[in-house]
């Protein structure tokens, strides 16, 4: 008879497989952005939303007066109620750009809004009427000449009212490469995302909110982000929302021509992740589940290759060796501006993911508890009341 222990051993170590072989399917068939794409012939504008990015904002700006294959392009750049020299920043590295507006807002989000919300549909209301694209950066996203235009190009190849690149996150800390990489993995370990793409489930939507490219008339049909004002996961909000309307969203590999370092350091991240964990999982009940699973496939398997014997410890290692797989395949698929090259601390941090895990259940725990104590904030804001 197997005994219960051995039997919850093979229950992680299938989930584990089942992980990794997702993630292979993805690095074989997510379709990859690449420079080269055909000139864009429609007016596209570029909303920048900007909240103490002073010292991140003048290399994306650098990158966006570099672009080509966009000639009518605009770009609105919005210094949020900045704490810091954000605006200056910005109008000095413009340098004069007839293509760059910068505009200044000095008041508090509207009741019932997040502060990125209320920033993005200020932009939207202040874009070209007769643009037919509309794209929304982070400022600390970084774009390589064609990355507009290939983007672009992709939105209309696709027919889609949303086109989102995945950018390559950076990771430089110690704390950034053992959870950063989690944020792809989750999904590239979990969904086929060409399925994801080929249906209109809002489920099984995955998004961005670091490079949206949204047709502008479909995004404005739904409402923009005024729908999905008290969201903090307003890009994965946004996508289901254009689903719910009939309306087709897609995921595509952008690490060729964008990329980002998300969090700076694990006091950053760990704000980072607080901020939005609460809301990933439909409530402390879905984020117990989840837990729950992660535990039975990644912390099981090893703890029994490295305490069990015989059948399962060899079970164990098969486990450990799948949650391995998946990890660096996830990371590979995201690093493509490297062609899929990983670094040592991608082979390093897979090697911990057991830790990675841990890391991540920790921060959902500490944000759910934040959340009911309402002392969620993110760059001087308070967040409690969003979903």
């Amino acid at each position: 008879m197997i005994r219960t222990g051995e039997l919850a051993v093979r229950a992680g170590t299938v989930i584990a497989g089942i992980g990794a072989a997702t993630a292979l399917v993805n690095r074989i068939t997510l379709r990859q952005l690449r420079d080269g794409a055909a000139e864009v012939t429609e007016p596209v504008t570029v909303c920048v939303p900007a909240r103490n990015e002073a010292d991140r904002l003048p290399g994306l700006i650098a990158d966006l007066r570099a672009q080509q294959g966009v000639p009518q392009l605009r770009v609105l750049i919005l210094d949020d109620d900045s704490g810091d020299d954000t605006y200056r920043a910005a109008i000095d590295a413009i340098d004069g750009d007839g293509r760059f507006t910068v505009l200044r807002n000095d008041i508090a989000p509207p009741p019932g809004w997040t502060g990125k919300n209320a920033a993005c549909a200020k932009l939207a209301d202040f874009a070209d009427a007769d643009a037919g694209v509309l794209v929304f950066l982070d400022a600390d996203v970084r774009l390589t000449a064609g990355a507009l235009a290939a983007a672009i190009g992709e939105l209309r190849r696709a027919r889609a009212s949303l086109v989102c690149p995945w950018p390559s996150q950076g990771a430089e800390s110690v704390a950034e490469w053992i959870v950063q990489p989690l944020l792809c993995w989750s999904w590239a370990s979990t969904l086929p995302v060409a399925l994801g793409n080929s249906t209109l489930r809002p489920s099984m939507a995955v998004a961005c909110g670091q490079f949206l490219v949204f047709d502008a008339a479909d995004y404005r049909a739904i409402g923009g982000h005024a729908t999905v004002a008290d969201r903090i996961t307003e890009d994965l909000a946004i996508a289901r929302e254009l689903r719910r309307s009939g309306r087709r969203t897609t995921l595509v590999a952008g690490g060729r021509i964008a990329s980002t370092r998300m969090y700076r350091g694990a006091k950053e991240l760990d704000e980072g992740y607080q901020k939005w964990l609460w809301t990933a999982y439909g409530g402390i009940a879905g984020s117990a589940a989840v837990g729950s699973a992660a535990a039975l496939a990644y912390w099981l398997p090893p703890l029994a290759a490295l305490a069990g014997r015989g059948r399962i410890r060899w079970t164990g290692l098969l486990g450990y060796a799948a949650a391995v797989a998946g990890r660096l395949l996830a990371r590979s698929t995201e690093k493509r501006a490297c062609a899929g090259r990983l670094a040592g601390s991608d082979v390093l941090a897979a090697l911990v993911h057991p830790v990675s895990v841990a890391c991540y259940l920790g921060l959902s725990a500490r944000s759910h508890l934040a959340h009911c104590r309402g002392g969620l904030r993110w760059k001087g804001r308070p967040l409690n009341g969003s979903r």
